[in-house]
């Protein structure tokens, strides 16, 4: 039997908008204020698909499945929770969130073959993500609702942010 979910709350709707205004508001300031202030070129062009083609493989597979589990997650916060289809979207999402994370782990050109601080939210995303899934088997929907939008907004979108940042790859592609 399905169970058809009450939209958000206030609350849950602050936590899950203002992180991301948050990372937007840090981006703008840094492309706007602090870049041209450091002399650092910001020309906004049509994307360079071309440098996506040229990554390794891994890195390929962890860009991709990072779009694909945008593209669900966001179909899943606007949709009707508890239904049919939330349940196969959202098994969709844990398998490209699982491909992200565990994909970071041998993405390591940016520190000399080393792991990097970002790897912790990789861990962390690997630990939780069962534990929501887990949650949402049990009916222990708050629960569930908390780690899916944490994992959501935190390992996905202000980390994606995080991404457009100069000298990162999405950076060169956009903006550089």
């Amino acid at each position: 039997m399905s169970r058809i979910l009450p939209p958000l709350s206030q609350t849950h709707r602050l936590f899950l908008f203002a992180p991301p205004v948050i990372a937007a508001g840090v981006l703008a300031w840094f492309l706007f204020v602090a870049g041209p202030r450091n002399g650092l070129p910001i020309q906004p062009h049509a994307p360079d698909w071309a440098l996506l083609t040229r990554q390794t493989p891994v890195l390929q597979i962890h860009i991709a499945a990072a779009v694909v589990a945008l593209a669900i997650g966001l179909i899943l916060l606007a949709g009707i929770k508890g239904n049919r289809l939330h349940r196969i979207l959202g098994w969709a999402w844990v398998l490209a969130m699982a491909t992200v994370a565990i994909s970071s782990f041998f993405v390591r050109e940016l520190n000399g073959g080393a792991l990097s601080l970002v790897h912790l939210l990789s861990g962390w995303t690997v630990i939780v993500l069962p534990m929501a899934v887990y949650a949402a088997r049990r009916h222990e929907v708050a629960r569930h609702r908390g780690r899916m939008t944490g994992l959501f907004v935190g390992a996905l979108v202000i980390a994606g942010m995080f991404t457009l940042f100069p000298g990162r790859l999405m950076w060169s592609v956009f903006l550089g």
